[in-house]
């Protein structure tokens, strides 16, 4: 039977190279951790559902982009299609935190005249002895760019769930809210298929109603 979402999330993971975007993704969409990971020439697409209320799927289309120079012209062509992200850094490459701002203003550059939502994602927190960044500094970048943040391992599997689930829950209300809405020819969300498998209350005492002799 074909799985039933509500709508469709379309995110994009961003941040320096060796940042750990696809360790990440795939811990999170494939729930394994590979040692040794090939750079990511231009963009690969991974999907996975999520439910953030019972009963109430969300599918996420992930765009894990490349993070070097040469492929940067690829990935700015899927900012504007793009809903929500991940800005990863390593909290062991302090070049990769002040790199930040950066990645964010590119964002935001292409991704008019839609706007997109992004989670700061602290990478590679089980390497806690060779960390370069505190999380007070993350935290306080964070709050300046009206984000959430969040330390993460894909190693270990810590708060890579945690990571995925808390932006699309933001996003989620901000298309309930009708901050966010669907729009033809844009691919950030898209609407779902939901079977009318519930009826009213009038529905049903209007069938109880009825005489089968």
């Amino acid at each position: 039977m074909e799985t039933i979402w509500l709508y469709q999330f379309r995110l994009i993971v961003i941040g320096d190279s060796t940042v750990g975007k696809s360790c990440l993704i795939r811990r999170f969409t494939e729930g394994r951790f590979a040692l040794v990971s090939d750079p990511t020439v231009g963009v690969d697409f991974f999907s996975r559902l999520v439910e953030i209320e019972p009963g109430k799927r969300i599918k996420l289309q992930i765009w894990d982009t490349a993070g070097q120079e040469r492929f940067r012209s690829i990935t700015r062509a899927y900012y504007r299609n793009s809903v929500g992200g991940l800005l990863l850094f390593d909290i062991t490459n302090r070049c990769s935190f002040q790199n930040v701002h950066s990645w964010l203003e590119e964002a935001r550059s292409h991704v008019q005249p839609h706007s997109i939502v992004f989670l700061l994602v602290g990478h590679k927190c089980d390497l806690e002895a060779q960390r370069q960044v505190s999380q007070h500094e993350a935290e306080k970048l964070a709050r300046a760019y009206g984000m959430r943040y969040v330390e993460t391992s894909a190693r270990d599997a810590i708060n890579v769930e945690k990571a995925f689930v808390e932006l699309t829950r933001e996003i989620f209300e901000l298309v309930r809210s009708g901050d966010i809405k669907i729009q033809d020819g844009w691919e950030g969300v898209k609407s779902g298929f939901v079977p009318n498998t519930v009826h009213s209350s009038e529905e049903v005492a209007k069938r109880s109603r009825q005489c089968f002799c």
